[in-house]
C-alpha cells in the first residue's frame, strides 16, 4: 500500500510539471562560458538634424595651407637658383615662410627668446610659427595636425587612397602600436635635450654659422639632389602610409609628439553623452587615430588631433561634440553648467585667427624677416652642400 500510494503521488507530481526540451537547455561547452551574457538593449535612435559640415571646412583649410606651402615652396626655390653658377638675377624675395619646414630651428629660437627676451636674428619666422601651432595645440587639440600641416595632408591622402585599393586599412596588434608610438616621443626628447643644453651664445653661434644661416637651401637641396637612402627611406614611409592610417604621424613626427604635449593640457575635448550614444561604434571606425571614442566619456588623450571625424560621422543627436570644459557647482547641481560646445566653424574660425595673427605680429613689429646681406647668400649658397653641421664647443 505504502508502494501503490508514493507511485500515485509522484504520478501527480510529474503531470503538475510541463515538459521541457532538452535542447533549450544551455549546455556548458567545453573551454567555454556556461552562458551567454545577456544581449545589450538596442537604445532608440533620435536622428541628428543639422548638416555636419566640418570636414568640407578640414579639407577646405588642408588645401589651401598645402598650396599656400606650394606657392612658398616655388618662389624659394627660383630665389635660390639666382645664386646658384648660370642663375639670373631675379627681383623675388626670400619667402620667410619657409622657416615652418625648419622646426628644430624654431625650437632652438624660441629657446633663445626664452633666456635672453630678444627675438633671434636669423630664421625668426620658424619660432613664430612654432608659437602659433603650439598655441592651437593647446586651444584646439593637436588642429595643427589635420587641418594645416601639408605633411599630415598628403598622409591623408595616402591611407584614404590605401583604403580605396585595398577596401581597408590595417591596424598593427595594441602592444607594437603602443611601442612604436613611443618612438616620436624619443626623438622629440632627444632634440629637447640638445637644444636645453646650449646656453644662449651657443645657440647665437649655431645659426649664425654657415650651416645655420642656410638650413633651408641645405632643406631644399635635400629634395631635389635626394640620394638613394633618402629615395628609399621615403618610399618605405609613402607605402607603409597606404596600408597605416597616418604612418609618419603616428609613429614617427616629433613636431606632432610636441603639438600632443601641448594638446594634452588643451581645454577643449570631445565629449560623448552615454545616454543618448546608441553604441554603433561608427566613431571608433572613423578616428584615423584609432581612440576608443565608442567607449569614453571624455577623449583627452595626446593622440586626438581635433579633425572631428567622429562628431561629423555620429548619427545620433547630441551625443558626440567639441566642448570647452565646465566647473559643476557641487551643492546646486541644478545649477551646474553644461559644457559649453565648440561648433566646427568657431574652430575654424580660431585656427586662421591665431596662423595670421601671430604671422601678422611679426611682420608689422618688423621681426618676420631674416636679415642676412644678399652677398652673404651669394657667397654661401653655392656651396650649401659643402656647409657642415657644428658640432659642440664649436665657434
Amino acid at each position: 500500500m505504502a508502494t501503490q500510494g508514493h507511485n500515485e503521488i509522484r504520478s501527480e507530481i510529474h503531470s503538475a510539471i510541463p515538459p521541457v526540451e532538452i535542447s533549450s537547455i544551455p549546455l556548458p561547452t567545453p573551454g567555454g562560458p556556461r552562458s551567454k551574457p545577456a544581449a545589450k538593449a538596442t537604445k532608440k535612435l533620435v536622428r541628428r538634424t543639422d548638416r555636419d559640415r566640418s570636414q568640407i571646412m578640414r579639407r577646405g583649410f588642408q588645401s589651401g595651407f598645402l598650396l599656400l606651402n606650394l606657392w612658398i615652396g616655388g618662389i624659394f626655390y627660383f630665389w635660390v637658383c639666382q645664386f646658384e653658377p648660370g642663375g639670373a638675377p631675379t627681383s623675388l624675395h626670400r619667402p620667410a615662410g619657409v622657416e615652418g619646414w625648419l622646426p628644430i630651428a624654431g625650437l632652438m629660437n624660441l629657446r633663445y627668446l626664452m633666456l635672453t627676451h630678444h627675438v633671434p636674428a636669423l630664421h625668426p619666422a620658424g619660432m613664430f610659427l612654432l608659437i602659433a601651432f603650439l598655441a592651437m595645440s593647446f586651444l584646439f587639440r593637436k588642429a595643427f595636425c589635420s587641418w594645416l600641416c601639408p605633411v599630415g595632408t598628403i598622409s591623408e591622402y595616402l591611407w584614404r587612397a590605401g583604403q580605396k585599393l585595398f577596401r581597408r586599412n590595417f591596424f598593427l596588434p595594441r602592444w607594437l602600436d603602443i611601442g612604436l608610438r613611443l618612438l616620436k616621443y624619443l626623438l622629440l626628447g632627444f632634440f629637447a635635450w640638445a637644444v636645453a643644453s646650449m646656453a644662449a651664445d651657443e645657440l647665437a653661434a649655431f645659426m649664425s654659422s654657415p650651416y645655420g644661416v642656410i638650413a633651408d637651401v641645405k632643406m631644399l637641396n635635400f629634395f631635389r639632389h635626394i640620394g638613394e637612402t633618402g629615395a628609399i627611406t621615403l618610399g618605405v614611409l609613402a607605402v607603409a602610409s597606404l596600408f597605416i592610417q597616418n604612418f609618419w604621424c603616428r609613429y614617427l613626427c616629433p613636431y606632432g609628439a610636441l603639438l600632443g604635449i601641448a594638446s594634452f593640457f588643451s581645454p577643449a575635448r570631445i565629449r560623448r553623452n552615454p545616454e543618448t550614444c546608441i553604441d554603433c561604434a561608427k566613431c571608433f571606425k572613423v578616428c584615423p587615430s584609432a581612440l576608443p571614442v565608442d567607449r569614453l566619456v571624455t577623449i583627452k588623450s595626446a593622440e586626438c588631433t581635433g579633425c572631428l571625424e567622429c562628431v561629423a560621422v555620429c548619427p545620433a543627436k547630441d551625443t558626440l561634440w567639441l566642448s570647452l570644459p565646465h566647473f559643476p557647482l557641487p551643492k546646486i547641481p541644478a545649477l551646474a553648467p553644461r559644457p559649453a560646445r565648440l561648433p566646427a566653424w568657431a574652430m575654424g574660425v580660431g585656427i586662421a585667427a591665431l596662423f595670421f595673427g601671430v604671422v601678422g605680429f611679426a611682420k608689422t613689429a618688423g621681426y618676420w624677416d631674416s636679415h642676412v646681406p644678399q652677398a652673404t647668400y651669394q657667397q654661401l649658397v653655392p656651396h650649401a652642400d659643402e656647409a657642415v653641421h657644428p658640432m659642440p664647443g664649436e665657434n
